[in-house]
Formats: C-alpha cells, structure tokens, sequence
C-alpha cells in the first residue's frame, strides 16, 4: 500500500519482490485502486501472507489494530517512510518474517532496518522460530510458547538437553547464551536449579519446571504387517504406543517396510498420518544381512528375512540404535502388524563422523563457510598435506589433533580415522579442490562403507573455478562454447579410449586439464589434432597461493610455457576460445528477456 511520495520506493521494491501488487488510493499505471488503506485491509488482510506499507508509521498501526489477531496468524507487516531511510517491522517480526523482510527491503535503499525484538538485539535465541529454521517441531500452544520465551527472554537459568546431533544442535552450542547451561542427559539436570528447561530430541519429559520440547526428524519407523491388514486405527495405535514408550511420533522422520508391503492400506495410512515422512522400500536381498534382534520364523518364511520392522528400521537408520524393538500389535482379526524404531545413526550423540571437505584451491579465505565451520569443530584433522596449504588448518580448535597424510598409505589414513571415529570424534578429512574431482575419495569411501562408519561430503571451489577467476573469464561464451570439460591426460592412470585428449577435443569446448603438466608434450599432441595452433591457453601453477602464477600464450606454444617455467604439480593446463573473450553477448541482459528484467 502506497501513496503517490513512495511510488517510486515501491516500484523498487516490487521489482526485487518479485510477484508482488502496488495497491494505491489513485489510479496510476501499474497499480491496483482501492478506495483507502482501511477499506484495502478490509478486503485483503486475511489472505496476506506480507504487506509493505509505504508511509507515516501512525497511519499504518491505527488501521492495523483491528485486524490483528496473533503472531502466529497474522501476515508480515512492515512500514516504510516514503525515502527508504527507515523500514519498520510492525507485524510478526519473527515467526512471520518481517524482520527479514524489513532488512531486505532496507538494503536496497542503504536504509536502516528498525528492528526492536529483544531477541534480535540481545542476540538470544528467537525460540519461537527455531521450529522453521531446523526443520524441528513442537507441540507448544502460542501461549505456552510465550510463557517459555518469557522466561528465557528475562534470563531466567535455563537448562539445554540436547539429546541429537544435527545442524540446530550444534548452532545452539556455538551460540549458547550466559543463563544456559548445556545436559546430554536428562538424568544429570538439577532441577531445582532452573526456571526452565529445552530440550531437542525424540524422547517425552516429563519435567517438573516448564519445558520447550522440539523434537527433530531423527526417528526411522520401521514397519510389517499381515498380508491385506485393515489399517483402521494402527497408525494411531502405534501413536500411542511411541508415546507410552517416551517417543514422540513428530520426530518421525521416515515409513520404511519390505517391497512385498509396498502397496499395503496400513503403510499409505502412516504416511497420511505422517505426511512429511519419507516412504523408504527395500527388496529383501537389501535386508537379507541385516541381523535383527528379535528374528521370526514365520517371518523368514513369508519374506525372505528373520524379520521386516527391525531389518528395515535399521537400514533405513543407516544402521542407528534401535530404540524400540519389534512390538507385536492386533487390533481384532485381520489387523496383526509389528513396528520397530531407530534413530538415525548420524544425529546420536556421541556418535562418530567423517566430514569429508573440500579445500578450495589454496587460499584459506576460498573455503566454504561450513567447510570452515567444520575445521573449527573438528577434533581430528587429516589433511592432504602436498597439496593443502598448513594455513588452512590453523583454525582448529584447541586440543585438536592435526595431521598431514603425506606419506601415510591409505591403511594408514583410514586407520587413524577410525581411532579417532571409535571415540566418537568428529573427523574431518581435507582434500584440495573439491573432493570429487581426482580428490581420491572413493578408496575412502569404501573403507567407510565396510567399516560401517558414517560420513558425508562437503564441495569446495575447485581450481578450474580459481583459473576462470585468475583468467578473468567466462569459460561458457554464447554461440561459441557452452561446455566446459574436467580431464586429465594419460600417464600411470589410465584414460578410457573414449576419453583420450584427441577425442574430447573435438568438441573445441573450454578444456581444463588436471594432473598432467609433466605430460605436457604428449597433452599439447592430441590436443592439436582439433584445436587450432593459435588457440589460447594457460599454464596455472598454484591458483590462489600467495606463489600462484599464470602463463598465458598460444596452444601450440604450450609445452615451451610448462618446461621454461618449471611448473609441473598443482599446476591446471586450460585450452580454448573462451580464455579471455569478450566478445559474446548473453541473452540474459538482453532486455527482452524477463529472466533478470522484470516489468
């Protein structure tokens, strides 16, 4: 809602919102007449989702008030003066995102984004918005919620069990305020200590102060049934039963059973039940190794496996704890099915985890913020010493163990992982680049897998980013290049036929050749059976190291480069039209193209 000083304001903010509408009390060309603001809210205020108001703040709150029913409903309202130098959030600042919207919309005008909620200014924990940010969820009411967050917004002690690992949990530690002390078990907390407790987990507590339960998506339901079971009242019953055994049924994070039940009523009934659970099926040569707790003979004989609730919660978890056996349920006659429960391997406390990150291509301020992050946590370092500069690791934290696998054998590698996994650490493994490209991971991962140890990857920059960068750039150039190849030439790996440099070339695509400055002459060969002699070319030694250096010239010139430069390791050779070039023109800023110019 505007008026004619701030159309111009509006326009702008239209065009960085996106699908918005600019209602007026004028007509003007592009926006929607209403007859005032006050009969504007009483037409659209249900069925907003944000509202931009575009004047004096009074006017806004005066024709507000009597729509507003709480936080939790009511729409995103921020108010703007007419010059962009304020923008105020006026309506559910947090739970309905105006404070984020207000200072995106300030940015745009180097205004100042009028935030007043204690929680922001405090820096404390907007708790009634940890549910979005993590995925978690909650069974609090709107009032109980203000209730807690009156306690702990007045610093009152407040205890933390945090009884999972994942991204929320470890963000609550980083940032864990003066009146709260952490627990990892229920069992330690001194109650009489504490005005409040929070707790992050699958389990229900039955605390005797007030208490904030959010509960992640960590838990695998695992279940099996008789053949054609009536599903009536089984996904409540087995409800029932996880809270009976101290589980909450919202931190149900997947459905998994045996592809014989795959089209069973009583699963299709959970995931209605569930909706933001995963269907997870597995065929029983998946499960058939899996050992259960609690095997069934009859189970074995209609399935093919010892037993299809255990087996599959189980897999599913990734081999987590079962932290609910097989349970045996019989509602009346055609209605037998079993159902067990585990917590996903990777959210258990003192569970241990490799992170497997990428470096970047040398310089320590080009790697991720969460490769980063992770280096500062990790407790065990294992960096690719050749060719990962020491600096990168100099944020570990203290007591750290820090170590370069140059001249460790993989045994040796994987070996000092484990010690340190079986502890319960978390490792971090650092390659150069971006693992995935001739990081050598995959031997790792085997081990991984065999060891049954838990890991995932985090990508970094990788060098031919940092070349396109050092070049100044666009390895895709419209109507001439748009592919980009990642290769290596032939030396003691081999290269699949159709893969050989003679034949990739053809394509007279942007080449980036890795691993092969020592093969220069045998590279620049093939290459020059497709390649023009004066196509240009870069010889890319060390990329973003403080001795990085970069040759440029022609390809047929390029062995001279590699051999009178003495450049053979973390040296990248590139080939092709697009290094330098500046002669394409992309549609992208063509201005009849709606992508990036909006009317």
């Amino acid at each position: 809602m505007v008026s004619e000083a701030g159309l111009p304001l509006a326009r702008l903010y239209r065009q960085e919102l996106g699908q918005a509408t600019i209602f007026a009390s004028h007509e003007w060309v592009d926006c929607k007449k209403v007859d005032s603001f006050g009969t504007f809210l009483d037409a659209y205020f249900g069925a907003l989702e944000r509202l931009v108001f575009v004047g004096a703040l009074g006017i806004c709150v005066r024709h507000l008030a009597s729509h507003l029913t709480d936080k939790y409903h009511d729409p995103a309202v921020v108010c703007a003066d007419t010059a962009g130098h304020y923008v105020v959030p006026v309506v559910s600042g947090h739970v309905g995102g105006a404070n984020d919207l207000a200072r995106r919309l300030a940015a745009l005008t180097g205004g100042v984004a009028a935030i007043t909620t204690q929680s922001d200014n405090e820096e404390l924990w907007a708790l009634d918005t940890l549910t979005r940010e993590w995925g978690w969820k909650t069974e609090e009411t709107p009032a109980s919620m203000n209730q807690k967050i009156f306690l702990f917004m007045n610093r009152k002690p407040t205890a933390l069990l945090l009884e999972v690992n994942d991204e929320g949990t470890v963000a609550l530690k980083r940032s864990l305020p003066a009146h709260v002390r952490l627990f990892t078990r229920y069992e330690e907390i001194p109650f009489d200590q504490y005005a409040l407790l929070i707790t992050v987990g699958p389990w229900i507590h039955e605390a005797p102060i007030p208490t904030l339960a959010y509960y992640p998506s960590v838990l695998t339901l695992g279940m099996g049934c008789r053949k054609d079971c009536d599903p009536e009242g089984v996904s409540e019953a087995i409800d029932q039963a996880l809270r009976a055994k101290g589980l909450s049924p919202l931190s149900i994070r997947r459905i998994s059973t045996i592809e014989l039940k795959q089209d069973e009523a009583l699963l299709k009934d959970l995931l209605e039940r569930h909706p933001d659970a995963e269907r997870t099926i597995y065929t029983s040569e998946v499960l058939k190794d899996i050992e259960v707790p609690n095997p069934s003979e009859k189970a074995l004989e209609v399935t093919g496996i010892p037993g299809v609730a255990e087996a599959c919660a189980l897999k599913a978890s990734d081999g987590g704890p079962l932290l609910l056996e097989k349970q045996k349920g019989s509602l009346r006659a055609g209605a037998q099915f079993t159902f067990a429960v585990a917590m996903d391997r990777r959210a258990c406390p003192g569970q241990g985890y490799i992170k497997i990150v990428g470096a970047g291509p040398g310089d320590p301020e080009l790697i991720t913020v969460r490769g980063r992050r992770l280096l500062e946590e990790a407790d065990l370092i294992l960096y690719a010493g050749s060719l990962v500069p020491r600096e990168l690791t100099l944020c570990a934290k203290p007591g750290a163990v820090v170590r370069s696998s140059a001249g460790m054998t993989l045994e040796e590698q994987v070996d000092l992982m484990k010690r340190y996994y079986d502890q319960g650490a978390l490792v971090v493994r650092l390659h150069t680049g971006d693992p995935c490209i001739y990081g050598a991971i995959e031997e790792q991962m085997a081990l991984f897998d065999r060891y049954g140890m838990a890991y995932d990857i985090t990508p970094g920059v990788s060098a031919f980013q940092a070349a396109a960068a050092a070049l100044r750039s666009q390895f895709t150039i419209p109507e001439k290049v748009q592919t980009i190849i990642l290769t290596r030439g032939e030396g003691r790996t081999p290269v699949p036929e159709r893969e050989r440099l003679h034949r990739l070339a053809q394509s007279r695509s942007t080449m980036c050749i890795y691993l092969s400055a020592d093969l220069v002459e045998k590279v620049q060969e093939e290459l020059l059976q497709a390649y023009p002699p004066e196509t240009p070319v870069a010889v890319c030694h060390k990329l973003t190291w403080p001795g990085e250096r970069v040759f440029r010239g022609e390809l047929k010139d390029l062995t001279r480069l590699v051999r009178e430069n003495k450049v053979t390791l973390t040296t990248l050779l590139v080939v092709g039209d697009s290094i330098g070039n500046r002669q394409g023109l992309s549609r992208l800023y063509a201005h009849d193209f709606k992508h990036l110019f909006r009317p």
